[in-house]
């Protein structure tokens, strides 16, 4: 079985060491397994809520997709885009915050850190929370929900996110579902042998306090933060401690058990603290001198990015275009071509619980799905230059028009006017496929008065 990962980083700031062992290291490992269909994205809309700068939000999108392809992330494996490139997800939030308690929000740990902090100062309790702030757990949701994740890696202050997620999920499936589920109830997967880094000072290391060693700095930039790790006085000769050690930590991270037991036994043997320095910042330059190359080759043709970044929307948009049609239809927005209302004195109705489901293509083309009662697709329009057009085919089908179909391939073919305007999915025999004839028969059969 196939598992969907998902995992988005936030464009608000230059990526480091610890960012890359934490999660895009150990993300584009997984990237690989044959059963995963991973979707990685750049979350910059969420960085809009953390930043004001446009200028750093800008930089950082550039540097964390450089980061991304320069680490090794296959772009043909896996998709990889912007947040922001994707239009359903913006939409697919306010389906979903249109049916999200503010009990749940009020709930969430970062709008509730922010009214304990002004409660304490004295402050009004919303002083400086902005609505992003505050329905942040919904645009997740969306980011998850949207391409219907089963595992989103996260760190455990991100556990209730993926909580969130579920819950308004369950919500919606409940009040749209009618026996259908939209969306499938996300996983947090929680990488307990991911490492946390300490930063120079032996905190977790973090733009917050200062303390990070930079990925893809230049080779003196990266000696030069490895010479300000804080270490104890012991001086040369004397052991060391390397249990206790940030610096033999942050070489545990990217060495084999080879060298980790060959540097253990020199600091206990009382190895200087200056040459344990030289060999992690060696250990580190020979990890990413090559990716450092190709980062800055990168980062120097951001037109390029740009086309890699472009392709991977129209990839993801693929799944979320058709999607958010399914799920605008479940709501009630629907376009009046999609199915035959009944009205005073209309001889006509909804043909037996098929609908006709009208969306437009990533590539700007209209088309139309037949979807049964039970939502199973029986028909895929071809692609028409104008919604008018698509609106007047689907109009002749649901007008009862002679049905021309044709076995194709492992499926069928429906024809009007000498012209192929549709096709099935393919189906595992010739069976399966004229049982689907059938029922699209049924479906499209001229209502009796």
């Amino acid at each position: 079985m196939t598992t969907r990962i998902l995992t988005g980083i936030t464009t608000s700031g230059t990526p480091h060491l610890g960012n890359y062992a934490g999660a895009i290291r150990p993300a584009i490992i997984a990237s690989r397994q044959v059963d995963a269909d991973s979707f990685y994205f750049l979350a910059d809309y969420h960085a809009l809520i953390k930043c004001d700068d446009p200028l750093r939000i800008q930089r950082s999108r550039l540097e964390i997709a450089a980061t991304w392809l320069a680490c090794g992330l296959d772009t043909e494996r896996v998709t990889f885009y912007r947040q922001s490139d994707i239009p359903e997800i913006p939409e697919l939030t306010w389906l979903l915050t249109c049916v999200t308690a503010k009990g749940l929000l009020n709930r969430a740990h970062a709008y509730k850190a922010s009214v304990d902090k002004n409660v304490e100062t004295g402050e009004d309790p919303d002083a400086g929370v902005s609505m992003g702030l505050y329905s942040y757990p919904v645009l997740m949701a969306a980011d998850i929900l949207m391409f219907n994740a089963h595992k989103v890696p996260v760190g455990r202050d991100q556990i209730q996110h993926v909580e969130m997620a579920r819950d308004i999920g369950q919500r919606f499936n409940h009040l749209f579902g009618q026996g259908k589920e939209f969306f499938v109830m996300p996983q947090a997967l929680i990488e307990e042998s991911v490492a946390t880094l300490p930063g120079l000072d032996g905190r977790k290391m973090s733009k917050s306090y200062d303390n990070t060693i930079p990925l893809f700095g230049s080779a003196k930039q990266l000696k030069e933060a490895i010479s300000r790790i804080i270490t104890d006085s012991r001086a040369p000769g004397e052991a060391k401690d390397p249990d206790n050690s940030h610096l033999f930590t942050l070489y545990q991270a990217f060495a084999t058990a080879a060298q980790q037991a060959e540097f253990r036994a020199e600091l206990l043997a009382g190895l200087a603290w200056g040459e344990a320095k030289q060999r992690l910042f060696q250990l580190l330059d020979n990890e990413l001198g090559e990716a450092r190359e190709r980062y800055q080759a990168l980062i120097e043709r951001p037109a390029d990015l740009e086309d890699i970044l472009l392709a991977g929307a129209a990839k993801a948009r693929k799944t979320a275009t058709p999607f958010l049609g399914e799920l605008r239809e479940a709501v009630g927005l629907r376009s009046f071509r999609s199915n035959v209302q009944v009205g005073e004195g209309s001889k006509k109705k909804a043909a037996k619980g098929a609908r006709f489901v009208s969306f437009r293509d990533d590539d700007g083309s209209f088309r139309f799905r037949l979807l049964a009662a039970d939502g199973e697709q029986l028909l895929l329009s071809k692609r028409f230059a104008d919604g008018k057009s698509a609106g007047q085919a689907s109009k002749r089908l649901q007008d009862g028009s002679g049905l021309d179909l044709r076995v194709q391939g492992e499926g069928f073919a429906l024809w009007l006017d000498a012209e192929s305007i549709g096709e099935s999915p393919a189906f595992a025999d010739s069976t399966a496929c004229e049982a689907a004839m059938q029922r699209l028969r049924e479906a499209l059969a001229p209502q009796s008065e």
